[in-house]
């Protein structure tokens, strides 16, 4: 197993992504602490892990808060005894508003959510990792990060932003023996859709004509798949990038 022994926090735990890749990396032998804001299904994760033959606890936290954070950390090396793989997967999506359009409320949000909950939760594992001389930080990302015409405007910031945390931490700690990286997914079949509201005209036109070019969403399963790559030995001289999962988007 590539995970054995090694305990995994997973934000966004409850569905999707975050529950594909807290599923496989159980299966690996990973103990899980699976996070989210819906602790129902956060428990139903680490439920499922467990009928399995896995082991895993739930733990309610929104990312956007700071103290809940905190608790999360707490909670895992509480439980564990230490954190060796942090995944930073939780996030919402925009309006898919052009900047004209954007409120300081929906900016604040998406920013707080994707990408300040990304610094706050590595700025908490950053000691410990560097206690153990090892430990690996896996931001998921989106094409939105590396290209304009994924989402709207917040949403593309916030997602560039991360990007650019996670080359920073990779440079950063490298010689500290941790690597931290980041997915960059394309159209996805999750729940994500349902943070979409009062989805701005403009913005939904002109996005949807640029995902044209995808042949078909991908699952959850795949993202995973990825995950586990980076989290594992696997992927031990790659630090500091971006993987594009996206179908072939980037590549036109």
């Amino acid at each position: 197993m590539k995970l054995n022994g090694k305990v995994a926090i997973v934000t966004g735990a409850a569905s999707g992504m975050g529950k594909a890749i807290s599923m496989l990396y159980a299966q690996e032998g990973a103990k899980v602490v699976a996070a989210d804001i819906n602790l129902e299904g956060a428990k139903a994760t680490s439920d499922e892990i467990i009928a399995k033959g896995g082991t895993a606890i739930a733990v309610l936290t929104n990312v956007a808060v700071e103290e809940d954070i905190q608790k999360l950390i707490d909670t895992a090396v509480e439980a564990y005894g230490t954190v060796d793989i942090l995944v930073n997967n939780a996030g919402i999506m925009d309006n898919m508003a052009a900047v004209g359009d954007i409120t300081d409320e929906l900016w604040y949000r998406l920013i707080e959510v994707n990408a300040t909950s990304v610094m706050r939760s590595s700025r908490k594992v950053i000691p410990i990792f560097l206690e153990k001389g090892k430990g690996v930080i896996i931001n998921i990302a989106s094409v939105g990060g590396i290209r304009g015409g994924a989402a709207g405007a917040a949403y593309t910031a916030s997602k560039h932003a991360v990007v650019g945390l996670t080359k920073s931490t990779g440079f950063q700690y490298a010689k500290d023996g941790i690597r931290c990286n980041a997915i960059a997914p394309g159209p996805i079949m999750t729940n994500i859709s349902e943070t979409m509201t009062n989805m701005n005209k403009r913005g939904e036109a002109n996005c949807r004509t640029a995902m044209s070019t995808i042949k078909r969403f991908g699952a959850s399963e795949e993202i995973a798949k990825v995950a586990l790559f980076l989290a594992s030995d696997d992927s031990s001289f790659i630090n500091g990038q971006i993987i594009a999962a996206d179908g072939g988007w980037t590549a036109s």
